[in-house]
């Protein structure tokens, strides 16, 4: 090991890398793998707990997208390491991460900036259209309000513009009943919830 390097590694936790995150740099599908671990998410404790997680998810399938990897196939690594390859739940976590990550794209989240603030698990800014400027904030798609059950799920996630989020609010859509029909129908919410939500408002 030549001096320069061995000087590097003794300076890293003083200028604060850690050596996790120089390892999760090249591989995405690890960290997400750990961010969408059900048990993991489970232990999860306050209020929107799971919205970081998110942020970092879209953040991890976009870079692994920078370097020229497929994010459909990070998200089945990510399955396989996380033991929930072939479930319902692998499918349904893969497809709203892949939704988020066009959201992104289409509310320009993905700058330099808001690829920092995403890294951190934090809202990015919204560059490109009418909600410019504006954070997009993770929000519901099944009121949790509604479905506490659900409220550690980064499946139940999606990103909004904090103007629309603030304006949704515990409105459950026509998305959120077709939504909470199928996360029944797998075996992912409960029949309590399902019809909570079916019957909606009371």
């Amino acid at each position: 090991m030549n001096w320069l390097l061995a000087t590097f590694l003794l300076l890293l936790p003083s200028i604060g890398v850690r050596a996790e995150e120089t390892i999760d740099d090249s591989n995405p599908a690890r960290s997400i793998a750990s961010l969408t671990d059900p048990a993991k998410l489970a232990t999860l404790k306050g209020e929107r707990a799971a919205n970081p997680s998110l942020q970092k998810c879209v953040y991890w399938l976009a870079y692994a997208e920078e370097q020229g990897e497929k994010p459909e196939a990070v998200l089945d690594e990510s399955a396989k390491l996380n033991k929930t390859s072939e479930t319902p739940y692998a499918g349904f976590v893969s497809w709203g991460l892949l939704e988020n990550l066009k959201i992104a794209k289409e509310l320009g989240l993905l700058t330099p900036a808001g690829m920092a603030e995403l890294r951190q698990g934090k809202p990015a800014t919204i560059t490109k259209g009418e909600y410019s400027g504006q954070k997009a904030e993770a929000e519901d798609v099944i009121p949790r309000a509604l479905c506490p059950e659900l409220q550690n799920q980064v499946m139940n996630l999606e990103l909004l513009p904090a103007s629309l989020k603030k304006a949704k609010s515990d409105k459950v859509t026509d998305r959120a009943k077709v939504f909470a029909k199928e996360l029944y129908e797998a075996k992912l919410l409960s029949e309590e919830g399902w019809q909570k939500v079916q019957g909606w408002p009371p």
